[in-house]
């Protein structure tokens, strides 16, 4: 049972990390499609900062900052050059995927595996304490609670994130109060940008402390299916992250049960198929995309 739930904490916190991270950008108004990329770009950005500078504080900055570009870069496409924010959203996924390959061969000149010499520090460090399985778990692990209610905070309960949502609610109500919706769309994008720092962090550093190119495999996507699953808000999109997780790490006790007379290839697709389904389910229920909050100008 406790190695269950260490299964899905480590299958669930990044997914969770950059679920949040697409909630802001929703709310704020913007579809933001570029959550594998800014994951990628967080995952390699630790692994090879810890690599260089042997220091995990200064890695973690430096993949908040990339992210935070990128997340800018992302911004300035759509707001500025008025590009349509899907096709921009996947075109950060391939500067992502693409970039971090790059960023490999040219400073190892080799695609091979990249392994650091420490991650994120672990639960057991921190307590001093022998915790067992859960021992093991990375800091990050521990954080995500906080980050969820601070997120959800953040967007129910203060003015900040009421006019965050506003900005993609109803820009049009927004703007005759003084309220920039370019603005609460670039600080939208950028909380979300260090949350996929930190997301693609828990995935590279959290328990593997490698970088591997296209680790994410899809779970920036899966990200965006649970912020549609989820209905733009934050406990729901967290609750739709956590089924896709548990979904994942049972289907990772399932190769090892049944790994010889079940197809591991199906095995290994059933977070996909579950995404698949928890989108048809959630658009079913609610009538389509058009009742996602946080999208009027989209719609429009």
């Amino acid at each position: 049972m406790t190695d269950t739930l260490v299964s899905i904490l480590i299958s669930g916190t990044p997914l969770i990390y950059v679920t949040l991270a697409g909630v802001l950008a929703q709310r704020a108004g913007v579809w933001n499609l570029g959550l594998e990329g800014l994951m990628i770009i967080g995952s390699c950005a630790l692994i090879v900062g810890i690599v260089q500078t042997e220091s995990f504080v200064q890695a973690m900055l430096i993949a908040c900052a990339l992210c935070v570009l990128a997340s800018v870069l992302l911004w300035y496409v759509v707001e500025k050059l008025k590009a349509n924010p899907i096709i921009a959203g996947l075109g950060l996924t391939g500067l992502g995927l693409g970039g971090t390959s790059l960023a490999i061969q040219a400073l190892y000149d080799s695609e091979a595996t990249v392994t650091a010499p420490f991650g994120i520090p672990k639960l057991n460090s921190l307590f001093d304490a022998d915790l067992g399985p859960l021992g093991s778990l990375s800091v990050f692990v521990l954080f995500m609670p906080v980050a969820v209610w601070l997120v959800w905070l953040l967007l129910e309960r203060t003015r900040l994130g009421l006019q965050m949502s506003a900005s993609g609610e109803h820009p049009f109500a927004a703007r005759s109060v003084g309220v920039n919706p370019s603005r609460m769309r670039l600080l939208a994008l950028a909380l979300g940008g260090i949350l996929c720092a930190m997301g693609g962090a828990e995935l590279a550093g959290g328990s593997l402390q490698i970088f591997s190119q296209n680790m994410t495999a899809g779970r920036g996507f899966m990200a965006f299916a649970a912020v549609i699953f989820g209905a733009g808000s934050a406990l729901g999109a967290t609750a739709a992250a956590l089924f896709f997780a548990i979904v994942s790490a049972l289907g990772i006790r399932a190769q090892l049960i049944y790994g010889g007379a079940i197809s591991n290839d199906l095995l290994q697709a059933l977070p996909y198929l579950a995404t698949v389904f928890g989108v048809w389910l959630s658009t079913k229920l609610r009538g389509g995309l058009g009742s996602i909050r946080g999208t009027a100008e989209m719609r429009d």
